[in-house]
């Protein structure tokens, strides 16, 4: 059952999960190398307007939904050495973050509650455990999604690493004081 000092636990370890994830992004720019700018966006963004037939993620080159096993292996081998993409189109831009970012929040709050449930099966949870079990979680996250898109689509995952990490040891910090005391 959740009391008033997990629930202060919570709720000031997302904001502080939330707020290293403001600062990393907006801040110190960490996240710049996966938002390149070309000065040809507006002609691609207009020949993909005409090209694309629905908003989604598209993977160039890719077969045909129905295509056989056979058919997409030889399409793969022939793809091989040449350009490919990776498009996550729509067909209108969202400026308004404020729900985005109060998602986001909620979120954070949702994986510091699970971690705080998590910490709280540990008998005799010192500052210590509580920091290294935050840092876990936090790259057993970036393991599992960040970097394996990165092996897979060859982009750079180092700053969700350093977002994995940071953010999890501020939190793991917080939550060792907090709940300790």
């Amino acid at each position: 059952m959740m009391n008033t000092k997990m629930i202060i636990g919570v709720v000031v370890g997302g904001f502080l999960v939330f707020l290293w994830q403001f600062l990393s992004w907006a801040m110190f720019n960490m996240h710049g190398s996966e938002q390149k700018y070309t000065a040809d966006q507006d002609a691609i963004l207009q020949m993909l307007g005409e090209k694309l037939p629905e908003e989604g993620t598209y993977f160039l080159p890719t077969s045909p939904p129905g295509t056989s096993s056979e058919d997409q292996q030889k399409m793969m081998e022939a793809s091989g050495g040449k350009p490919w993409a990776q498009i996550s189109y729509h067909k209108s831009m969202n400026t308004n973050m404020g729900m985005n970012m109060f998602r986001g929040f909620l979120t954070d709050i949702v994986a510091v509650f699970l971690l705080v449930w998590l910490l709280g099966k540990i008998p005799e949870c010192t500052m210590g455990t509580s920091i290294m079990a935050s840092v876990t979680v936090g790259v057993i996250g970036y393991l599992t999604t960040e970097y394996t898109n990165s092996i897979w689509f060859e982009t750079n995952s180092i700053p969700d690493l350093i977002d994995a990490v940071v953010s999890w040891a501020i939190c793991g910090t917080w939550l060792g004081y907090w709940m300790n005391r």
